[in-house]
């Protein structure tokens, strides 16, 4: 059973007992990445790290080593 099923059964469930339907699956999917993107942030300022930028200065800190000859 996949996620599309189980609201088709939660909603029917939902009707018959006169409740609010559930929200469709994937509706709140971009408000929990960006939250989840803030509380990184967040603990990385309280870390003493850059928030923004560190996966492309560890990418480019690691093509320089890689780039000096052996």
């Amino acid at each position: 059973m996949n996620a599309m099923h189980q609201y088709l059964f939660d909603t029917y469930r939902a009707a018959q007992h006169g409740e609010r339907m559930p929200p469709a699956p994937g509706t709140h999917d971009v408000a929990t990445l960006r939250a989840l993107r803030d509380r990184r942030r967040f603990r990385a300022v309280l870390a003493g790290r850059p928030a923004r930028g560190r996966l492309r200065t560890a990418a480019a800190r690691l093509l320089r080593t890689r780039a000096r000859p052996c």
